[in-house]
């Protein structure tokens, strides 16, 4: 559900009064930059999970989305603890999203629109559904491709980009899945809708590169930092469509989807058909550095209550 406030150009409003208008260019043609980010239920409070490479990725995909505006990693760090605050969150999903605004249409928008940040939180469960985190999810290989490289800009978060995710998604939806995986343009395994994609064989855990057209999710890169010290061997490669139904253990990350074991794709068991041994290690130390159940040794936590935290 929806919280009372939400923060706007630095300001607060009630949920219902932050409209935008039906001529902004966000609307139109998909010039948004925005983040998911969730803050945890710890023994000292609402924790924002790796709050700064957040905001870092939101302010470097305004740039090169060419979306002016005057804020600053801090600025928009401390509006994030200040809105779940003004809140009172437990645990909450948290987006903030910087667009171009209402000011005039056609493509070229710069210096013409007025840009808004906005951020807004809400209570959400389990993206791919509660039971997916142990009995794990039915996905299929897509029919619709990522984005060839120098097409659009697959490393920002854009807004524009998501059309190609809610083609993919949808596709998996209308067949039955929970979830649907992309290929890029040379026929190899890219992520899911809206997942980074890892795969385990024989003990080593491959997952693709920047090259496959995948945004470098922060959970991505946690998960990553967990398997290094768990003392697993990563191997970053071109992944061909074969190896997902040859593969031990099959597993998403995302800020929504946290980290979500897949038990078949395309209608073939993966391994045993539900969460593997490699993955729910993963998971366990994922979910208790979240929760504040083990020490923050990576200080990839920003307590609501503390001042904001500017480690990576």
């Amino acid at each position: 559900m929806p919280a009372e406030w939400i923060w706007r150009n630095g300001e607060f409003v009630k949920w219902e009064d932050a409209t935008v208008h039906v001529s902004a260019h966000a609307l139109h043609y998909g010039s948004s930059v925005f983040e998911g980010i969730r803050a945890y239920a710890t023994p000292d409070g609402p924790a924002v999970f790796r709050l700064q490479p957040h905001t870092r990725r939101l302010i470097n995909g305004a740039r090169i989305m060419r979306i002016d505006h005057p804020y600053t990693e801090d600025q928009i760090n401390d509006a994030i603890v200040e809105t779940i605050a003004r809140n009172g969150h437990e645990s909450c999903y948290i987006r903030p999203i910087l667009f171009r605004g209402e000011g005039a249409l056609g493509l070229e928008g710069r210096n013409r629109t007025k840009s808004e940040l906005v951020i807004f939180t809400m209570e959400w469960g389990r993206y791919l559904g509660e039971e997916a985190i142990e009995q794990g999810v039915d996905v299929q290989v897509s029919s619709w491709n990522r984005m060839a490289p120098n097409t659009h800009a697959a490393g920002v978060k854009a807004g524009g980009n998501y059309v190609n995710s809610q083609f993919i998604s949808m596709e998996a939806h209308d067949n039955g899945f929970s979830e649907g995986i992309a290929l890029d343009v040379n026929g190899y395994v890219s992520e899911g809708a809206g997942e980074n994609i890892f795969v385990i064989l024989d003990g080593i855990v491959y997952t693709p590169g920047a090259w496959s057209s995948i945004l470098l999710g922060v959970t991505r890169d946690s998960v990553l930092r967990i398997i290094a010290d768990l003392g697993y061997e990563v191997r970053y490669q071109p992944i061909p469509r074969e190896m997902l139904y040859m593969a031990d253990e099959v597993f998403f990350t995302g800020t929504a989807a946290e980290v979500s074991p897949v038990r078949s794709i395309d209608r073939i068991q993966i391994g045993a058909g539900k969460r593997g041994p490699i993955t729910k290690q993963i998971q366990d130390e994922f979910f208790a550095l979240t929760s504040g159940q083990k020490p923050d040794r990576y200080g990839w936590l920003t307590h609501v209550h503390k001042k904001v935290d500017t480690k990576a």
